[in-house]
Parts: structure tokens; C-alpha cells; sequence
């Protein structure tokens, strides 16, 4: 009898929670309480994991075993100043930035690659062009370190979503698609790409996503991808001609580590995959549970880049499968929350800019932990908001401010704000009332955009 009774009472359990989480996104704003909820913990994590993957080797350097989370709480508060900034921002004012952000990090990235060639022919690997340091990746001035990539992804999705909101349904034609949009991709491609073919995979997953959220047809994608692969082979052959870090002539470091992944760890040049066999090594020290967080061995000098993009493999080791399933959880979560923005979004701006933001932050994290458990190519990419570093993380502040502010713009979240507005002085402090949405048509049961990717063959 006990046993039936058990029985009867499970099926009633989950037909109780199934309507309640039902419920709980059914509110106006729950979409901007799970983007502020998975977000702000990854930062949370990504700080604390910072601090255990830095602390001994910077105990060993200086005798401070805080040097390096002190400055990555730095950068942790200017994003989050930067995602005030974007929550606040109209999407109006949004568009008109886009070309300007763009602009920057286009010509920034110009420079870098035009000092890194120079750099190249004198055999150095950081040489001061004046009151600049120019790197591989980046670019210093006054001992602040900027990515100009990083300003590059979040160029192109405002350039981008505002060029295309502005065709409209003319997209389906090819010019209006070619102009001036795949010139400025194939620019950035090559500038981007010529030092850093991680970065632009994810700007390649970034315009699919775009795209794809613009209701662009099959058929264009089929061309682009055949577009995409020759680019992305001419640039990886590119690097036995002094591309990246590679050296004219010499072995081509990048084919090297592509295919590194798919040889077996026992056959495989521990030259190349060394990075690859820690982590793997870091992931079976961890179990289940992990060894105790602050309490792993390998993040010892033993992983390379322990702090950046192999920070994943640290999070195993230390915190166990459990550990590695909550960051993807949480990831999950934002991929969830960042495409129902979009699609909930009534205005097209918003709409392609959620879709473009969410597919780039996901694209990321997803080559990131796919490197780290050798599913994927290693392609030095950096764990979005978990990775130690500032621009990366900045940038990515700032992307989830403008998802945020685009939460908020949502007809049923708006509507709910003005109703019950908040008190001036939350308004200033916070984030502005968004702009009140149409009412309804009378027998409208949702707002919810006309895809054009219905017309998708």
C-alpha cells in the first residue's frame, strides 16, 4: 500500500512543478532575471576561480599572492560599469554607435598587424612603437593592455544587426546582402584572423547566428560556408608564412594543433599536445568532487595558461564533474535566456543584436570546454566571464548590458514597468523606464516578431 501511494504522488509532484516553473517564465521579467542570475554567478565563479588558479604562482613572483585577482576585480567592476552603461542605453543610440565602434577597433586592428609584420622581420616578439607595445594579440599604452578583437565582436554585432534591420525584407536580394555587409566581414576576417584564428571562428559564429536571426535563406548559407572554409584554410596555411606565430618555413603550428585533438594522447607529439594532456590529466585528478577547491596541483606551472583559456581544466580538477556541470548550466542558462530575448523582441534592431550576442558568448564557451576536454581543436580562446583577462571580459559585461536593457524592452516587460513604475531616484540610479510598447490588437494573445526565416528554403 505504501509503495502505490509512492506511486500516486509522484506523477502529482511533476505535475506541480512543471506549472510552476511554467509560471515563474511566464512573468514579464523573468527573462531579465535569469540573464542577470546566470550571468552574474558565472562572474562570480570566474573571479573565484581566478584567485585559485593565480594565487601561487603570484605568492612565488612577488610575495602577494592577491596581485592577480586584485587586478581582475579591477576589470570585474568596469564591466559591470560597462554593463550599467549599456542597460541604460536606448536602442536608438545603440545603432548610432555601431559604426563608430567598428571604425575603432578596424583601425586599431590595422595597426597591430601592421607592427606585428614589422616585428616579424626584426625576429622580435614585443617591441614599444612609441608610446605603444605592440603584441600578437594586443596592443599597450601606459602599461594598459586592450584586445582591439575583442572590440571588434561587439562592433559588429551593433554594425551589423543595424545594417540588416535597416534592408528589411530587401535582404533576400544578393547585392542588397553583399553591400556593404561582406566586404567589412572579409576585412575583419583578415585582420582578425591573420594573428588570431579563435577569434575569428567565433566573429564566423557570430554573423551565422546574425544571419540566421535575419531569416536569411539556406542556399546563401551554403555559399558562405564554402566562402568561410576557403578563408579559414588560406589563413591557417598562412601561418607557415609568418602568420600568427608562426615562422617562414617552419612546420605550420596551426595545422598542428587543428589536428592535434584527433590523434591519440599516447601517439601524439607532446610538443603540441603537452597543453592538452595536462588538462586531460587535470580532469581525471578531479573526479566526481574534485580535490578541494584552492587544493590543485597541476595549476602549479604544470597547465599552461591555467588562469585563461585552459581555466576549465582547473574547475575540473578542483570542483569536479559537479563543478564543470554547473558552469554549464549556467552557460545553458544564458544560451536559453539570450535567444528568447530575441525572439520575444518586437523590434528588429533588438531582435538580431540578442540572437548575434547570445550565438557569439555560447560559440565561445562552446570552443573553450571543447578544447579543454579535447573535443575541440585548442584555439587559445578565453571561457567567457570565468577566463582571468580584461578586455574579453569588459566587452562581455557589456554585451549582457545591452541583453539586459533588450529584457527589459520586451512588450510585456515594458508594459509591467510602466504600470508599476520605480521610483525616480531607482530610475537614475538603475536603468531608465524602457519605451512603451503598441497595445495589443484586439484577439492578439502575444507579441511576437514575424520571423523572416519562414521564407528560409
Amino acid at each position: 500500500m505504501a509503495d502505490d501511494r509512492n506511486q500516486t504522488a509522484r506523477p502529482s509532484l511533476s505535475r506541480q512543478l512543471l506549472p510552476a516553473v511554467h509560471g515563474l517564465l511566464a512573468r514579464p521579467l523573468s527573462s531579465y532575471y535569469l540573464l542577470i542570475a546566470s550571468a552574474g554567478l558565472l562572474l562570480l565563479i570566474g573571479l573565484t576561480m581566478v584567485f585559485s588558479a593565480t594565487s601561487v604562482k603570484a605568492y612565488a613572483a612577488n610575495g602577494n599572492a592577491f596581485s592577480a585577482i586584485s587586478s581582475q576585480a579591477v576589470y570585474a567592476l568596469l564591466g559591470l560599469i560597462a554593463f550599467w552603461i549599456c542597460q541604460r542605453l536606448p536602442a536608438i543610440t545603440l545603432r548610432a554607435l555601431g559604426k563608430y565602434v567598428l571604425g575603432v577597433s578596424v583601425v586599431l586592428l590595422t595597426f597591430q598587424n601592421l607592427a606585428v609584420m614589422i616585428l616579424n622581420i626584426g625576429a622580435q616578439q614585443s617591441k614599444p612603437v612609441g608610446p605603444v607595445s605592440v603584441s600578437l594579440l594586443s596592443l599597450a599604452v601606459g602599461g594598459v593592455s586592450v584586445q582591439p578583437s575583442e572590440l571588434a565582436k561587439l562592433g559588429l554585432v551593433l554594425w551589423g544587426a543595424d545594417v540588416i534591420a535597416r534592408k528589411g525584407p530587401a535582404l533576400g536580394h544578393w547585392r542588397e546582402l553583399a553591400m556593404p555587409l561582406f566586404p567589412v566581414i572579409g576585412l575583419l576576417f583578415v585582420l582578425v584572423g591573420y594573428n588570431d584564428v579563435g577569434t575569428m571562428l567565433v566573429l564566423l559564429a557570430l554573423i551565422i547566428g546574425l544571419l540566421w536571426a535575419a531569416g536569411v535563406r539556406m542556399r546563401v548559407f551554403s555559399a558562405l560556408g564554402v566562402l568561410g572554409l576557403t578563408g579559414i584554410g588560406l589563413l591557417i596555411a598562412a601561418a607557415s608564412r609568418g602568420a600568427g606565430s608562426g615562422t617562414t618555413g617552419a612546420e605550420n603550428y596551426r595545422v598542428a594543433r587543428l589536428t592535434a585533438f584527433l590523434t591519440p594522447l599516447d601517439k601524439c607529439d607532446v610538443d603540441v599536445c603537452y597543453q592538452l594532456i595536462q588538462g586531460r590529466s587535470a580532469i581525471f585528478e578531479g573526479g566526481w568532487f574534485g580535490v578541494g577547491l584552492g587544493k590543485g596541483a597541476l595549476k602549479w606551472g604544470w597547465v599552461p595558461e591555467a588562469e585563461n583559456d585552459f581555466i576549465y581544466a582547473i574547475v575540473a580538477e578542483e570542483l569536479g564533474v559537479v563543478g564543470c556541470s554547473v558552469v554549464l548550466a549556467l552557460f545553458a542558462v544564458l544560451a536559453f535566456t539570450g535567444f528568447r530575448i530575441a525572439r520575444r523582441s518586437a523590434d528588429p534592431f533588438r531582435r538580431l543584436a540578442a540572437a548575434a550576442i547570445t550565438t557569439w558568448l555560447v560559440a565561445q564557451a562552446v570552443i573553450n570546454m571543447g578544447g579543454v576536454v579535447g573535443l575541440l581543436p585548442i584555439t587559445g580562446l578565453p571561457l567567457p566571464f570565468i577566463s582571468a583577462g580584461g578586455s574579453a571580459l569588459i566587452v562581455a559585461m557589456a554585451a549582457i548590458g545591452m541583453l539586459a536593457s533588450f529584457a527589459r524592452a520586451e512588450p510585456d516587460a515594458a508594459r509591467a514597468l510602466n504600470a508599476r513604475p520605480t521610483p525616480r531616484w531607482v530610475r537614475l540610479v538603475w536603468a531608465p523606464l524602457p519605451p512603451v510598447p503598441p497595445p495589443r490588437r484586439p484577439g492578439q494573445q502575444r507579441e511576437t516578431p514575424v520571423s523572416a526565416g519562414k521564407d528560409r528554403r
